[in-house]
């Protein structure tokens, strides 16, 4: 997980997780859209998670 990317998951956390699949991006442009705070925490964790 690079640096750009957590600012990005911060700022806009739809936009972090773009490459980790359309089911992910959804989750976390609903969980945004409920609150911001929701939407940062899932992409953080998306976006931590190895593969």
């Amino acid at each position: 997980m690079s640096l750009w990317r957590v600012i990005l998951a911060i700022i806009l956390p739809p936009l972090a997780v773009y490459d980790k699949g359309c089911g992910s991006i959804v989750i976390v442009l609903i969980l945004t859209i409920i609150g911001w705070v929701p939407g940062v925490i899932a992409a953080l964790i998306i976006l931590n998670k190895n593969e």
